[in-house]
């Protein structure tokens, strides 16, 4: 498969594209700083320097024509403003989904945030996050042209990856490596009957191939 994902130099982005290109898929890293290149050429992926907060959703559905599924893993990252939580976090989203529905691609997995909800009270600057990804998620779920699946990890760590999640609707707060997410959403890419799911995702003791295809229904 021939796999876009945005905000393709972040952490978990870089874990997933080298999982990609190992397992013979084509991964496309959308980055907004040329400099980035080298680390996605690395990694295995073709990258493509495309910045999202300022981009049309006809040139974004330019990069992403011939694409078999898009992911996005873009984040406004920590120390940055309510303001581009809601550029980033929601609205490079949205404009993924916008984009993805004109190029006629169809897959769509979002790497989302636990506690994320439009609704969250509170006026720090990650309750503005957990708004934003509340809100996109919304928006992606409303979107019957897409086969979508939100995924929607604990806290992220440097941890090594143990292989070893657990993953449904309801988890309950916890770690989780960012090796293991990245794997997961590879699994999530190759099992199309994950689509429609909102799932949570922590470190736990079942197989992630195996908490996949559970949640799959098979």
């Amino acid at each position: 498969m021939r796999i876009v994902i945005a905000g393709g130099h972040g952490q978990i982005a870089l874990r997933l594209e080298r999982l990609l290109s190992a397992g013979g898929h084509e991964p496309v890293g959308l980055i907004r700083r040329p400099e980035q290149a080298a680390d996605l050429r690395e990694a295995g992926a073709e990258p493509v320097v495309l910045d999202l907060e300022t981009a049309s959703s006809h040139m974004v559905a330019d990069a992403l024509r011939g694409a078999d599924a898009v992911v996005f893993a873009a984040g406004a990252g920590p120390g940055s403003g309510a303001d581009r939580k809601d550029t980033v976090d929601r609205g490079a989203a949205v404009l993924l989904a916008d984009a993805a529905e004109r190029a006629g691609v169809r897959r769509y997995v979002v790497v989302s945030s636990m506690g994320a909800d439009a609704a969250h009270r509170g006026e720090e600057v990650f309750d503005t996050y957990l708004r934003a990804k509340g809100a996109a998620d919304d928006e992606i779920r409303s979107r019957t042209a897409l086969d979508w699946t939100i995924l929607r990890p604990g806290s992220l760590t440097n941890d090594a990856g143990t292989g070893l999640v657990r993953l449904e609707a309801r988890t309950g707060r916890g770690p989780v490596p960012r090796d293991d997410v990245a794997a997961v959403v590879a699994e999530l890419l190759e099992t199309p009957a994950t689509a429609g799911l909102t799932l949570e995702l922590t470190s736990g003791s079942t197989p992630l191939s195996v908490a996949v295809k559970a949640v799959a229904g098979n």
